[in-house]
């Protein structure tokens, strides 16, 4: 794979080469794939929207603190998902110009925790080698293997316990340490890790001596909500093939309309996966195209999981014969 394949400017991640991408002719994917300003900035306003409503019911809820929590999970629900979004900034395609790309990028990731900068070149890699044990940096933590394993993992518990380090790590200059991320990248992860985490603790100080209800407009929202964000990720490729083929190793998940617009139409994983050219608002449009040809596709979350679960029994009994 040359270097430029790999480059994570490149709308394709250098994934142009794996199996079953010559699924759509050529043709479709141009068209697919044109890129505009508009539906990124509604859709943000959108997700904006949520929170900021949200966040009235709660403050209208104060302090009868059992009218607060259904608000809470709402307003935890969009933070967390502004995962979506900001993945969509890491491949460029959820704006046709590349500064609100970088700027709404960075905001999406603050507010759900992941750092912009340095998930681009982790991202690159989880295209290229998906499922791939040896490459893929989704699988340096492994995937839960048991139903115990599983019940800790939607917990939100390891993602929590691992932001701070991650955070520490990359803030004091050992982007070095992971293998996907070039030399000529680390400066920047260096200062966008510290700047994220000054906003981080700025945010904990006011809330530890000055103002403590603040905790409750956006660290305990998205601790409360952050298992659904568990169980939408895990069924992205969790009891999927560990083969290249976009097909068979990627699942896509069938749902109702809040949860695809506020993760960014990215159930629609498969499609994304083989095409990360094609901007959000068109992989309902890529999936009409291929949802025949799929391997794994759930008609909703609570079934993708349920099969994830099932796979553990099943992988338990094949092991004991």
């Amino acid at each position: 794979m040359s270097e430029s394949a790999m480059n994570p400017e490149s709308l394709d991640m250098g994934t142009a080469q794996l199996e079953a991408r010559n699924v759509l002719d050529i043709s479709v994917i141009r068209t697919l794939s044109k890129r505009a300003d508009f539906p990124a900035y509604l859709q943000f306003f959108i997700h904006f929207s949520v929170i900021a409503g949200s966040g009235l019911l709660i403050w209208l809820a104060m302090p009868q603190w059992y009218l607060m929590i259904p608000p809470m999970l709402v307003m935890g629900f969009a933070y967390v998902t502004m995962f979506a979004p900001m993945h969509e900034c890491v491949h460029r395609t959820a704006f046709n110009s590349r500064l609100p790309n970088e700027i709404f990028g960075w905001i999406a990731g603050l507010l759900s925790f992941y750092n912009f900068t340095y998930y681009r070149y982790y991202h690159t890699w989880h295209h290229r080698y998906t499922q791939d044990p040896e490459k893929d940096p989704e699988l340096m933590t492994p995937k839960p293997a048991t139903f115990f394993q599983y019940l800790v993992e939607l917990t939100g518990i390891p993602f929590w316990f691992y932001r701070p380090v991650m955070f520490l790590k990359l803030a004091s200059g050992k982007a070095s340490d992971y293998p996907f991320v070039p030399e000529k990248a680390r400066r920047n992860i260096t200062l966008s890790a510290i700047a994220q985490l000054a906003v981080y603790l700025t945010v904990f100080a006011i809330g530890i001596f000055v103002w403590p209800p603040i905790f409750f407009f956006w660290f305990v929202p998205a601790i409360l909500a952050q298992p659904f964000l568990r169980a939408i990720l895990l069924a992205e490729h969790t009891g999927c093939s560990n083969e290249e083929n976009g097909l068979t190793n990627t699942r896509t998940t069938l749902t109702n309309t809040p949860i695809k617009l506020l993760m960014w139409n990215m159930p629609f994983h498969t499609e994304h996966h083989l095409y990360p050219s094609i901007p959000f608002y068109r992989l309902p449009a890529a999936h009409q195209e291929l949802k025949e040809k799929l391997a794994h596709l759930a008609p909703s979350y609570i079934a993708a999981n349920k099969e994830i679960v099932e796979g553990f029994s099943t992988h338990k009994t094949e092991a004991s014969q």
